[in-house]
């Protein structure tokens, strides 16, 4: 592990130099890694380093800004400068925060570097490792997209001087067009020593092509990718005492940064859960006040998932409920609620009544979303939710984050920043 995240800093660090390149003779350049076997599954397994491990990672930063842009999150100490812009929200959040331009320049370098990947995946012969790569490196890729448009109002999808900005249409199309590239090697990618297998690969390409069409409003084949789903399975980061869980060691277990904000999860009086609800003990650690983290987040080593089973329940409910087909959205609806922990691949159950609410469509709706905040509490998934399903603004405190400065000042194209 050790060895291909140290490969892959190198090949970030040649996507960010000066104007003065100093290489080292010792260390294979980036044409090298590029054209050999070795060198390839190395930047493959870096991609998912790159995305999980730190406080620059992915992992931290669309946790954290979603937590705190949301309201799911508290700040313990104002010191940390960024993490309290993102909580005062609006005005507040500057172009040169830090979780931002984490979260944009990270997501970039990996799109650039799974892009390599992919255009150099002929190198590997064996069909399985072939198939592997090409589908291990094609997921964050579309995790890269498809997470930035969640952030920003418009994402330059070449890697080129001065890119253009794409629309949240394009971005999510071919975020799209990337997952589905993947389908004629599914059948092969079955991992293989030396590649990190902690992705089973034809369920997360299945989960997020699912949540992404949800989020192109594409109904239809969200429901056909969510049924493909074995809800069973299960992928996740990898985490141990030497790559820690970043919400783990930077948060939650540390004394000066943030908690959830309580046994509410932040949500409205008539959308929080209520006390018996199980989700609370999971995502909370029991009897704690004010309140501390747990489900996830409370071990250095703790697994966090790449996408929730209930997740995909949810969508399935969704669906169902905008094509108004309401009994078909409250017997998905009721798997979420009367779930257990025991029949949860996570442990994550609410053990409540089927839902007794008002059968129409605003009503079950509603109750979707509420259902989304808690079962997926602190996945980053929640300002997307909360815009999808036009929740009021003040249960979020801005729609968009700004360009990074480093951005602005590289590139001529870049957009105006969102008001709010």
């Amino acid at each position: 592990m050790k060895k291909t995240i140290i490969i892959f800093l190198l090949l970030c660090l040649s996507l960010t130099s000066c104007d003065g390149e100093y290489l080292d003779p010792t260390k294979p350049t980036e044409t090298v890694v590029f054209s050999n076997r070795s060198g390839l599954i190395g930047a493959t397994n870096g991609l998912q380093s790159k995305w999980s491990i730190g406080r620059q990672s992915p992992v931290y930063t669309i946790i954290t800004g979603n937590g705190f842009t949301t309201n799911e999150l508290r700040l313990l100490n104002a010191g940390n400068a960024d993490e309290a812009e993102l909580l005062g929200g609006g005005v507040s959040v500057s172009s040169k925060n830090a979780v931002i331009n984490n979260l944009w320049s990270q997501s970039l370098v990996i799109k650039a570097e799974a892009q390599k990947v992919l255009e150099a995946i002929n190198i590997i012969s064996v069909p399985a490792e072939k198939a592997s790569i090409f589908v291990h490196a094609s997921i964050f890729k579309a995790l890269a997209t498809g997470t930035l448009i969640q952030f920003f109002e418009r994402v330059p999808l070449l890697t080129t001087t001065n890119a253009e900005f794409n629309s949240r249409a394009e971005v999510i199309a071919e975020t799209i067009s990337t997952l589905k590239a993947t389908e004629p090697y599914l059948a092969d990618a079955s991992g293989f020593s030396g590649l990190i297998n902690s992705i089973k690969y034809t369920n997360t390409v299945n989960a997020l092509l699912a949540r992404f069409y949800l989020m192109a409003a594409d109904y239809d084949n969200a429901l056909l990718y969510a049924n493909k789903v074995e809800l069973s399975s299960k992928s996740t980061f990898l985490y141990d005492i030497i790559s820690n869980n970043p919400i783990a060691f930077s948060a939650i277990l540390t004394p000066n940064n943030y908690q959830p904000i309580d046994r509410t999860f932040g949500l409205p009086s008539a959308l929080a859960p209520i006390s018996s609800d199980g989700r609370i003990n999971f995502y909370i650690t029991t009897g704690s006040n004010p309140t501390t983290g747990a489900g996830f987040f409370d071990s250095y080593s703790k697994l966090i998932p790449l996408y929730l089973p209930g997740e995909i329940t949810l969508i399935k409910a969704e669906v169902y409920a905008r094509k108004n087909l309401l009994a078909e959205a409250t017997i998905e609806l009721n798997k979420i609620l009367t779930k257990t922990a025991s029949s949860d691949a996570f442990g994550i159950g609410a053990n409540l009544p089927a839902y007794s609410g008002n059968v129409d469509q605003a009503s079950i709706l509603k109750e979707i979303y509420r259902n989304r905040c808690i079962e997926l509490y602190m996945s980053g998934l929640k300002l997307e939710d909360s815009k999808r399903f036009s929740r009021t603004n003040t249960e979020r405190n801005r729609e968009f984050y700004p360009y990074p400065d480093s951005e602005r000042f590289n590139n001529p194209n870049t957009p105006a920043d969102p008001a709010n």
